[in-house]
């Protein structure tokens, strides 16, 4: 349904099972879920889908290896075994990848390591190669469920030199391990919009609309395009806004303080020598102070450096800080030496916060990881439904804990698991090929489109580049004149048919044209324009549009010069 349609039919039938506040991975993966489940489920997004803290991360599907010496085994566990079915129900998002820790010490940090377990101390120290191979052997054997990569190895010295020329050669050793890593995060949580929508038609999800208010058993809701109110009434909320779990409480008229985040920045450049240096892999490097740095091959031989761990209070003030840029830049340098890396490189940067449990622990580092649902019961501070606020979270273990939510929910409803997602194929992941090459050269063959073009199309898209193809082929096409990596009718494609409703959307989330540099005001005015044409937007619309994108563009990801 148009978003449109989904106003009409929730404003002449405001009565609702469940009302899912926040449309980041947490809340749209409960989303799906419940739909599953036959239950009729209104989900609402202040902003985009995928926009806030689920935009901001680091784009890895990981165990956390760190998290072992906070105690943490159940967290690793889980979520080593969600790395794993990642992997497999989403193929064309989730990539295995190749991790190096560069090791200074032999033995360093084999007394803070216990010490720190047990709670004794708080700060971490860089840690040598004993603790590193301790906490890889418990590594390997969590994620032994579902095993889809190989075990471990430790690389000698020369070993790494050869496999890493440019890496500094006062290393001791560097280990080897497999993670996983996702390309297009914002992508996955829109397929789960869609997979949740598609498999009930009593879900519907609706980007830009708040929840600003709560009365006489009802949520009031804003959308945020007109301005206009309207109120649903749910029997179950579940309050999944991430950082701004605590906003969305007081909107309700119930004040928390359950959220004590951290921002964690990062940045994009454009440096190929750093690209060849990574070889194929990720970098998981350790300052002297025991933060943790990442040195991220993506797209487009681009490299994706982060991340800090910075306490923040409003999520709204999120930006990546000259003061952070250079702490990530020096740490490049720490691990390759030889490579000038600097300002200049930057082509793209973003900030998000965790949206961690609210914690007194001095150092940001030792905060939980882990997650939890907070619940506020019926009659408490007046509410007249029951809350259930989903604090903390990884990206790699949001479906275990939209599982979780979702049978809380249940339970409060009287209702039974009908489906489970365990092994659930994703969007563009169904009916995925084992051999790629051919699919994408039938596929070639039934559009008449060439081959190298398919194969980005089922790069971007997985499977659902059949409907993509079919439809670029389905009429005149050529490539944007500002970024020929792209065509007119994929955009349109894009814009009719995945709830797009601002330029940003498209640009940042739908694809990720403003992350690799080259974007330009001639750029954004294409793109409105074509993107207008399927929305109906005139040109006063069109050049608002390019105007916000152009202010978000350079406030939250230091593209503030844009050329004409």
């Amino acid at each position: 349904m148009a978003r449109q349609d989904v106003l009409s039919a929730v404003k002449a039938k405001p009565e609702v099972s469940v009302l899912v506040i926040g449309g980041g991975v947490n809340g749209i993966g409960t989303f799906r879920d419940l739909a599953h489940q036959g239950v009729d489920v209104l989900l609402v997004e202040k902003g985009d889908f995928s926009s806030g803290a689920s935009a901001g991360s680091s784009h890895m599907l990981h165990g956390g290896i760190r998290y072992l010496e906070n105690g943490e085994f159940r967290l690793v566990s889980e979520a080593l075994t969600e790395r794993n079915l990642m992997l497999r129900n989403a193929p064309h998002y989730a990539k295995p990848l190749p991790t190096a820790i560069p090791i200074f010490s032999w033995f360093s940090g084999f007394l803070n390591a216990p010490l720190k377990f047990l709670r004794l101390i708080e700060k971490p120290s860089e840690r040598g190669a004993a603790v590193i191979k301790i906490g890889l052997i418990f590594y390997d054997w969590f994620a032994r469920k579902h095993r889809v990569m190989p075990t471990h190895k430790m690389m000698g010295k020369q070993e790494a030199l050869a496999a890493y020329p440019g890496i500094h050669p006062d290393i001791k050793c560097v280990a080897r391990y497999y993670d996983a890593w996702m390309p297009y995060p914002e992508r996955i949580c829109l397929e789960l919009m869609q997979d949740g929508e598609g498999a009930n038609p009593s879900a519907h999800a609706l980007n830009y609309v708040s929840a600003v208010g709560a009365e006489d058993g009802a949520v009031t809701l804003r959308d945020e395009l007109t301005g206009e109110t309207f109120n649903v009434k749910p029997k179950v909320v579940i309050n999944a806004a991430g950082p701004w779990i605590d906003f969305a409480m007081q909107a309700l008229g119930k004040p928390t303080g359950f959220i004590g985040g951290t921002k964690g920045s990062h940045l994009i450049l454009d440096h190929p020598e750093l690209f060849r240096a990574c070889n194929g892999g990720e970098f998981f490097f350790e300052n002297h102070d025991g933060r943790i740095v990442l040195i991220l091959p993506y797209l487009d031989n681009k490299v994706m450096v982060g991340t800090t761990d910075i306490r923040i209070n409003d999520p709204e003030e999120a930006v990546c800080t000259d003061d952070e840029t250079d702490y990530m830049l020096g740490l490049v340098s720490r691990v390759f030496p030889g490579l000038k890396v600097g300002r200049e490189h930057i082509v793209f940067t973003f900030s998000g916060v965790r949206p961690l449990p609210a914690s007194g622990k001095g150092y940001t580092g030792n905060v939980s990881r882990d997650h939890s649902i907070a619940v506020s019961e019926a009659g408490e501070g007046g509410l007249p439904f029951p809350v259930l606020s989903l604090v903390g979270g990884k990206w790699t273990s949001f479906r275990a804990f939209s599982e979780q939510a979702a049978d809380a929910a249940l339970q409060r409803l009287g209702r039974g698991r009908k489906a489970s997602t365990e092994h659930m194929a994703l969007g563009g992941g169904r009916d995925y090929p084992s051999e790629v090459a051919g699919w994408v050269k039938t596929l070639a063959d039934e559009t008449s489109l060439p081959v190298s073009q398919v194969q980005t199309l089922f790069e971007r898209y997985g499977t659902q580049a059949r409907a993509i193809a079919g439809f670029m082929a389905d009429g005149d096409d050529v490539p944007l004149v500002n970024n020929p990596a792209y065509t007119r009718r994929e955009l349109m494609y894009l814009a009719g048919t995945e709830a797009v409703v601002r330029l940003d959307d498209l640009l940042l989330r739908r694809t990720l044209m403003a992350w690799f540099g080259g974007v330009t005001v001639a750029l954004l005015e294409e793109v409105a324009g074509v993107v207008g044409g399927v929305l109906g937007w005139d040109a006063a619309r069109q050049s608002a549009e390019v105007a916000r994108a152009r202010d978000l563009l350079a406030h939250k990801h230091g593209l503030g010069q844009l050329s004409q």
